[in-house]
């Protein structure tokens, strides 16, 4: 069984070097390219996509839509879940990443960004909007770190994910950089003080193999100039 983690596209924030989080800009045109430059790579892979999973933030959903279209799987059900939104930025969120670290310090903003534990200013005004009108506003967070995050992926990983893979299917999880970092930390079991060198760039393709009994095997990656098949120990395993 696969698990196919990707980043979406590049968004028009990424462009411009904004911190993002729970806002929802679109794709850029190059965004929209490398959307399908990764479904034609899981098409040259031979890939059978059976679940797909992604946030509620349409630079994923775009994502996720264009992949399938270009590898031919435009009928696989696809599942939107705020759980894979981005990580929340907090006070940073639309604040341009150079002009924040001049004013507070690369050092600090270097910690808001990078660190498993250290969360961003808190946002002055809670995210109320439509797509969340389901969820109990106190589920709905001001900012978060990355181990913020992960804590919030896992129930669906392990109630969602894990039961689709223990039933034989291939599933891709279209997200965003800091959501599938927490993600990737979970599955290889990084350490909180190694994390911080992870990158995931956008477009950016993980595919992991699980054997019979649901351990992790290897993993490939593509990015795009970047392949390699990694074996990963057993005792990285994260999936029972």
């Amino acid at each position: 069984m696969k698990l196919i983690l990707l980043r979406h596209g590049e968004s028009e924030a990424n462009k411009n070097n904004i911190f993002t989080g729970w806002l929802d800009p679109n794709l850029t045109k190059k965004g929209i390219s490398e959307a399908h430059e990764a479904g034609r790579h899981l098409a040259e892979m031979d890939i059978a996509i059976d679940q797909v999973y992604t946030s509620l933030q349409i630079r994923a959903i775009k994502t996720a839509n264009i992949l399938l279209e270009e590898s031919q799987q435009l009928f696989v059900p696809i599942e939107k879940n705020w759980r894979l939104n981005e990580r929340h930025y907090g006070a940073l969120q639309g604040l341009n990443k150079v002009e924040t670290a001049i004013e507070f310090g690369s050092e600090q903003v270097g910690l808001w960004r990078r660190s498993y534990d250290v969360q961003p200013p808190v946002a002055d005004q809670q995210t109320l909007e439509r797509r969340y009108k389901n969820l109990d506003p106190q589920m709905l967070p001001r900012t978060e770190s990355l181990k913020d995050t992960l804590e919030r992926i896992l129930p669906l990983y392990e109630d969602k994910i894990v039961t689709d893979l223990k039933h034989q299917k291939n599933v891709l999880v279209v997200s965003h950089g800091n959501t599938l970092r927490a993600l990737v930390k979970y599955l290889e079991g990084i350490s909180d003080s190694d994390i911080d060198q992870l990158v995931i760039t956008t477009a950016n393709l993980f595919i992991y193999d699980f054997d019979s009994d649901m351990h992790l095997v290897h993993k490939y990656v593509n990015d795009f100039g970047r392949d390699y098949i990694e074996e990963v120990a057993s005792e990285c395993h994260r999936s029972n």
